[in-house]
């Protein structure tokens, strides 16, 4: 019997709103890709996202022209040339590699080399909102190893202050999501340092982040929009100290896994991150976060209720997945 390809979209409520510099979210909208071989059954999820171009309805079309290459043996290496980078590309490389791991009857991460995947912290996201706001919910979350804030221009620097003193001893990164502008960099920058902020993640709007090149910040700086392949890692290389690999921007965990070794030989730092999403779409990612300086993996914590079998989260530290979650 030939490999059988279905698709479905699903929607997942979150705990609160989750907002960023370009608007607010209730739910994660996801699409999850099942692989059938026989008694083997691979499976992958991915979010679409609008910032890219991405609609449920087109990256549910896209998954579905494949149908006729999976079911004729279309495998993850022929998958990249097939399909750009994307959510669609995602949902199949992850539906492949678990098929794969599942017929082989050994975990994903022994595919590539490794005898085991240990547990990983990850970073809490606190959304964009008044400074009051903020500092409560990083009062909540203040014994967690991590925080990340969301800011949306230069004014938020009082939330950051606020998050701050609630929280003066969690590690701080702060993304900002294309929402700052070049003249912004010096002040934005040395506040932050002020405040002992790790890293800032996308200061400016990925066509504008040439304004980076020369720029000396005294916060390392962290593409995320201007970054999806190794394509783009070049330009990133000479504008940024970090960069954010995301399966859903990368086009799954096999470009992802190579843009994170490409980037580590030009020297650059690595953090992991994704969009808001069940176990099913993070648990590839646990296999790229190794050695990463930051992983942003949080999207089961900011669901009301996440898919079963789910990932194992205490506090930050999320525990390799189980075979029948995926890998």
């Amino acid at each position: 019997m030939a490999p059988r390809l279905s698709v479905r979209s699903e929607r997942w409520p979150l705990a609160q709103a989750f907002v960023i510099s370009r608007g607010a979210k209730t739910e994660a909208e996801v699409v999850v890709v099942e692989i059938e071989d026989g008694p083997h059954r691979g499976r992958g999820e991915a979010v679409p996202y609008a910032r890219y171009g991405e609609t449920v309805e087109g990256v549910v079309a896209q998954v579905q022209s494949l149908a006729g290459p999976v079911a004729e043996g279309l495998d993850r290496a022929a998958l990249q040339s097939t399909l750009t980078p994307g959510a669609a590309r995602n949902a199949i490389d992850c539906a492949l590699w678990d098929l794969e791991a599942k017929r082989a009857g050994r975990r994903a991460w022994e595919l590539i080399g490794r005898s085991r995947l240990d547990p990983v912290k990850t970073a809490l996201t606190i959304s964009l909102g008044p400074p009051e706001a903020m500092a409560e919910a990083a009062r909540l979350n203040a014994r967690r190893p991590m925080l990340k804030l969301k800011i949306g221009s230069a004014d938020d620097l009082a939330a950051v202050e606020a998050v701050r003193h609630a929280a003066p001893r969690t590690r701080l990164i702060v993304d900002a999501n294309e929402g700052l502008r070049a003249g912004d960099l010096a002040p934005v920058t040395g506040e932050l340092a002020r405040l002992e902020v790790k890293l800032l993640e996308q200061p400016l709007p990925a066509a504008e982040d040439a304004a980076l090149e020369g720029f000396e910040s005294p916060v390392p700086l962290c593409a995320d929009e201007s970054l999806h392949t190794r394509a783009e890692l070049a330009a990133c290389a000479r504008r940024y100290a970090v960069v954010n690999v995301k399966l859903d921007k990368a086009g799954g965990l096999t470009e992802a896994l190579a843009l994170a070794t490409e980037a580590r030989a030009r020297g650059l730092g690595l953090m992991v991150g994704s969009m808001v999403a069940t176990s099913l779409a993070i648990a590839p990612a646990l296999i790229l976060a190794k050695g990463a300086e930051v992983a942003d993996l949080d999207g089961p914590l900011l669901l009301a209720r996440d898919r079963e079998p789910g990932l194992s989260i205490l506090g930050s530290l999320i525990e390799p997945p189980s075979p029948s979650l995926w890998g």
